[in-house]
């Protein structure tokens, strides 16, 4: 025991004799005293770490260590991260389908990428990932946490999953090629349904397509579009604005405001409704984040829609990637969103004009012997016979093409929302003598 002590004490003697700046001028935050602190601690680690560590690798973790310690979206990306980010804002990725944050050292979900693996699988906002392949997330970074999410498609990969009122369980997804198409739109009856499923390059311009063929199917008859951004994790802010600036006539959209402000910046909508005023339901949850926000927010703002759902996932701050030539870049918030009333989103959301929570729907059973005809004495329907007794024609079972569909109760009150604001609308124009 006292050889174990004795080596223990000389192992730190180097430590412990190490020239270190003089606390004052730490507390003065003088930046040639604190380079020379950081240069001295990583000599140290290099010559006394019990595995030989390159000072590129220290310095890169050092770097994400300051960035992370900010805030869960700031961080370093080297190189082949650069590349992955480029990617993924171009729509297509290798994966599981799901955006992701960090949140108490573990991986929270912010939301599944529809038809991907993780969406198969159940995989829900607000999931937290404790283990992906038996090992702990605690420790890593975003940055590292993802990059083992990722891989070579058909392999698979094995996540824990801690998700609230429930026992913590695994799932193994099997790695595919995550190409996500933007936007996907259908008729309604008479109502255009668009999903905005990411705000990626493509966006803005394949809204329009939606709402051009929409039109074009509908005709005449159209009275509306409902737009869903539920499980939208975001994306660029210049494909957000756009698509808010398609509903929107005039106004601001949204403005980002860093600590100088001088540096704020406002955007604004250009002349011109793309659907002509015509009723505008918009659906959010929990996994709507980021862009979505910011077209939630400016559409509540002015006015222009309905939003509906449940709150936001508050996601109001700005990202800024500052290129570092030769080794990669930071990624750091350099300001807050805030909606055309002047409100954050940060932290706060976007909460609905209209909460529909999630619902299933099921048929609840037929009540029996409680009619006209099961009482004593009832008239019949016809000479001699009883209205109990009177067959009638069994309506046909209408099969739908999306079974899925109708067990979407959130979809289904949006597009009822819609059907009374379309009512409303026509019932005003024609007080006006329209």
């Amino acid at each position: 025991m006292k050889k174990l002590l004795l080596l223990t004490l000389m192992t730190a003697l180097p430590v412990m004799a190490a020239p270190t700046p003089k606390p004052e001028n730490i507390e003065n935050e003088n930046v040639y005293v604190l380079m020379e602190l950081l240069g001295s601690s990583l000599k140290l680690i290099k010559e006394d770490y019990v595995e030989d560590v390159s000072y590129k690798t220290m310095v890169e973790k050092a770097l994400n260590g300051v960035l992370t310690a900010q805030d869960p979206h700031s961080g370093f990306l080297n190189k082949e991260e650069m590349e992955e980010m480029a990617t993924q804002t171009k729509g297509e990725f290798g994966g599981v389908g799901m955006e992701v944050s960090s949140e108490n050292g573990l991986v929270r979900v912010v939301s599944p990428i529809d038809d991907t693996p993780a969406f198969r699988a159940g995989i829900q906002a607000g999931d937290y990932i404790t283990h992906i392949d038996g090992t702990s997330v605690i420790g890593l970074s975003l940055n590292e946490a993802v990059k083992r999410l990722r891989g070579t498609p058909k392999t698979k990969v094995k996540i824990k999953i801690s998700r609230k009122n429930k026992e913590p369980f695994e799932l193994t997804l099997t790695r595919d090629i995550i190409k996500v198409d933007p936007i996907k739109f259908e008729a309604k009856g008479n109502i255009g349904y668009i999903r905005i499923l990411t705000f990626s390059e493509k966006t803005t311009t394949e809204l329009h397509r939606a709402i051009k063929e929409l039109k074009e199917k509908i005709g005449k008859e159209l009275i509306g579009f409902v737009v869903d951004i539920r499980n939208n994790p975001g994306g660029l802010l210049d494909q957000a604005v756009a698509v808010a600036d398609t509903f929107l006539a005039q106004g601001e959209i949204v403005s980002t405001r860093s600590r100088k402000p001088e540096e704020t910046l406002r955007f604004s909508a250009k002349t011109g409704d793309m659907i002509d005023g015509l009723p505008l339901v918009v659906m959010i949850n929990e996994g709507s984040a980021s862009a979505s926000e910011i077209v939630a927010g400016a559409l509540q703002d002015h006015k222009r829609a309905v939003i509906v759902g449940l709150k936001s996932f508050g996601k109001g701050s700005v990202q800024t990637i500052r290129e570092i030539p030769g080794f990669g870049a930071i990624k750091i918030t350099t300001a807050r969103y805030f909606t055309p009333s002047g409100n954050s989103i940060q932290a706060k959301g976007i909460t609905p004009d209209v909460e529909i929570p999630r619902a299933e729907l099921k048929e609840l059973p037929k009540i029996t012997g409680w009619a006209e005809g099961d009482l004593d004495g009832a008239l019949s329907a016809e000479e001699g016979k009883k209205a109990k007794d009177t067959e009638l024609p069994k309506p046909e079972e209408k099969k739908t093409e999306d079974e899925n569909a109708k067990k979407d109760y959130q979809l289904d009150r949006a597009l009822d929302i819609l059907k009374a604001m379309s009512v409303f609308a026509e019932q005003k124009e024609g007080g006006n003598g329209k």
